[in-house]
């Protein structure tokens, strides 16, 4: 399982990070996590489903600012921050795994592997961030979306839950639309682009066949290497190198 370096953690540490585990619980789609603001003794690993990170204008109109997907923490950032900047919410039905911050505390003490390993997981988080700041500041309406489609599958691919035609995210149109700083007019048209331009296929409540990954991938600008898992980001582990050992 790539794209957090799940790969580099032992087997033993894979054991611990499982009995951290406190509980799992269910989320009903566009059920409420944790509100900004709220402070949290707890952090959230997604089991299945997709789980949205989102802020409020004064008027109540959203903003999504991160999408969480299966093999996620949604929020380990809170562990040393105790309140969140924003909410977090379940887009269909979420399956979570809930760790208590005083287990996340023993494991960074037990093993300082580990602890590095939970830090890049955040870290990777603030790279996706700066890429969507980048999305919204550089693309057009059918570059954001075409970005954002290209940077779900990539994930997905990560964790194994691409099968290379569907996407398996089922955001709506209003979803796209918060997430790329546009109108949901604004939206719908862009997917009507992309659909003339043979890239995409809609199928009805957020599921969408990829005709064309490779031209989605242009139109969006995508890279893919701030996910540090291939390109000239790629990461094959996370520990020092002694520079001079290796001469």
């Amino acid at each position: 399982m790539k794209g957090r370096l799940r790969h580099e953690l032992s087997a033993k540490e894979k054991t611990w990070l499982e009995d951290a585990v406190d509980r799992t619980l269910w989320l009903e789609p566009r059920q409420t996590l944790v509100r900004r603001g709220d402070r949290v003794e707890h952090s959230y690993y997604i089991i299945e489903g997709v789980v949205l990170r989102s802020l409020d204008d004064r008027n109540g109109e959203r903003q999504l600012v991160g999408v969480n997907i299966p093999g996620d923490f949604v929020d380990l950032h809170g562990f040393p921050m105790k309140r969140l900047d924003h909410s977090t919410s379940a887009l269909g039905r979420v399956h979570l795994a809930e760790v208590p911050h005083s287990a996340i505390a023993d494991l960074v003490d037990r093993s300082v592997h580990l602890a590095r390993a939970l830090w890049f997981s955040t870290l990777l988080d603030a790279a996706m961030h700066r890429e969507w700041i980048f999305r919204l500041g550089r693309l057009n309406a059918e570059g954001r979306i075409a970005h954002l489609i290209s940077e779900i599958i990539e994930r997905h691919k990560f964790v194994g839950l691409y099968d290379g035609r569907t996407l398996p995210v089922s955001l709506l149109q209003r979803d796209y639309a918060e997430a790329c700083g546009i109108t949901s007019v604004h939206a719908n048209r862009s997917f009507r682009v992309l659909k003339e331009r043979g890239v995409l296929e809609l199928r009805g409540e957020g599921r969408i066949e990829i005709l064309d990954e490779a031209e989605l991938k242009r139109l969006g600008e995508f890279e893919g290497d701030y996910l540090y898992g291939e390109g000239a980001l790629a990461l094959d582990s996370f520990e020092d190198r002694d520079e001079q050992a290796l001469r």
